[in-house]
């Protein structure tokens, strides 16, 4: 057996989705098998790496021991509540433990339509399979709580969207595809038994210290809560921009899901967004806390009945557990953002510090990543020319970085432990913007050697790689990618 099939879901779940076979394909062929994933999974590799294996990733058999379904969810979408959503071109092949002993879901991605495809025709265009893969292990490497990607196919098939372009089908992994639109599927249906089957379910699953607590429910959503606010904070110390945060798109796990319009700051603007469909900046770089605190409060409201049987209590649960998120959000902001000027030892003020840097970038429009990269060189008086040659007024640049060397001298440690600190945690490579463009439109070409480059480089983002050193450069003006989408 390829997958050692434990299917949990499916199991002690029913009624929460509806059993979907995967549609066929033409003519599959392999793009891509992360087969460091597959090691980690427990999978057999030869049989994997075989034109049966490519017959069960690319939907066209059933791997023995699967038991494929599409997942019921509701979410809000752009604040607007659909009650009725679902997976729409996903179909869960089944679960495996890994060597780790931890569960995780098998997913194929645009393998033909199911019950909740609207309309719609399950599939997926080739350029967002290629994209999730490049950003999804990416983010991986870069130490990001993620869904994976355990292969890439191309189908053969042509699928139409603004025109007709190649399909692809991509195998997801992930600890779960529970969202927050999972929950909010059976309290708008006013079903509780549902929604405490489901919150047990979860916590047997993600959160097992839960039930030591003398109310689980309130400990699961405490817990979600701080796993959301550590998740949100990670993104942005690293520039990244979701671009559909809706309530469909944040998995209960903690890990991030759903790369769509995904996309990571090249110059440095809070109020950037990629997304073509986020017209208002709704998901916007800046906004990416907020709107993670508003879905969490989407969450709070379908526990409402498990929280307490009276509603007044309920509610103050709810809400004691949702003025928490502020707080430890912004602790692990300062955390994660005085690491990047290398202070391991931090307090509240220097977080004035970072907010002063951010300042001036935003206003000289200097490249995030690079900005963060030349200061984890540390320069010393004689070799500040590379960072300061990023900002237009260097007396302010050289002021800050006279204020930033005297708090370094406070750090215990000194500039030695703040230099080897900054080179974990500021990345050399980010799968920019304009590289994936690059790869997908070679892809769409039957070429897929810019995407193996672009991976390879990208699984090893704190290490400088002299051969790639053009990777790490920000796009040329041409080279901008000014809108991102998200592929259905």
């Amino acid at each position: 057996m390829p997958f050692p099939f434990d299917n949990s879901y499916a199991r002690l779940l029913e009624g929460f989705f509806e059993f979907t076979l995967p549609t066929p394909v033409n003519d599959p062929q392999w793009i891509a098998l992360n087969r460091n994933l597959a090691s980690e999974l427990g999978l057999d590799l030869e049989l994997l790496d075989s034109p049966e294996g490519l017959a069960y990733l690319a939907g066209n058999q059933v791997p023995p021991g699967s038991q494929p379904l599409a997942m019921a969810y509701a979410g809000h979408q752009f604040g607007g509540f659909s009650p009725q959503l679902g997976d729409g071109r996903a179909i869960l092949l089944g679960e495996v433990i890994g060597n780790d002993g931890l569960r995780r879901d098998i997913q194929l991605k645009g393998a033909g339509p199911t019950p909740y495809s609207r309309r719609g025709d399950g599939r997926s265009a080739l350029g967002p399979v290629l994209r999730e893969y490049i950003v999804s292990e990416a983010m991986a490497a870069l130490g990001v709580p993620t869904t994976r990607a355990l292969a890439a196919v191309w189908s053969g098939d042509q699928v139409r969207r603004e025109g007709y372009e190649p399909g692809g089908i991509l195998t997801r992994v992930a600890r779960s595809h529970i969202r927050v639109g999972t929950f909010q599927y059976f309290a708008a249906r006013q079903d509780p038994g549902s929604v405490r089957q489901l919150a047990d379910y979860v916590i047997d699953r993600h959160y097992s210290a839960a039930h030591d607590c003398e109310n689980p429910y309130r400990a699961l959503l405490d817990s979600v809560i701080e796993r959301q606010a550590e998740l949100i904070a990670q993104w942005m110390s690293l520039g990244f921009i979701h671009g559909v945060m809706n309530t469909d798109n944040m998995a209960i796990s903690g890990d991030t899901i759903d790369y769509g319009p995904c996309a990571f700051l090249d110059d440095y603007d809070p109020s950037k967004k990629f997304s073509y469909i986020d017209q208002q900046g709704r998901y916007a770089y800046q906004n990416q806390p907020h709107i993670a605190h508003w879905n969490l409060t989407r969450f709070a409201e379908t526990l409402l009945p498990l929280l307490s049987d009276d509603e007044s209590k309920a509610v103050e649960q709810a809400e004691q557990a949702l003025q928490s998120f502020p707080d430890i959000f912004q602790r692990a902001l300062a955390k994660r953002f005085c690491a990047k000027i290398g202070l391991h030892d931090h307090t509240a003020k220097d977080y004035d510090l970072v907010h002063n840097l951010l300042s001036l970038m935003a206003r000289d429009e200097v490249d995030f990543t690079l900005a963060f990269r030349s200061l984890r060189e540390l320069p010393r008086e004689s070799e500040d020319s590379r960072f300061i040659t990023l900002f237009a007024a260097s007396a302010e640049v050289k002021k800050w970085l006279t204020v930033w060397r005297s708090r370094l001298q406070q750090n215990g440690g000194g500039e030695e432990k703040a230099k080897l600190l900054m080179r974990q945690v500021n990345p050399v490579f980010i799968p920019r913007n304009h590289r994936i463009e690059e790869a997908i439109q070679a892809g769409q070409q039957s070429d897929f050697k810019p995407f193996h480059e672009l991976n390879q480089i990208l699984q090893h983002p704190f290490d400088e790689q002299e051969e790639f050193a053009h990777f790490e450069d920000p796009p040329k003006p041409e080279e901008r990618v000014q809108a991102t989408f998200c592929g259905t």
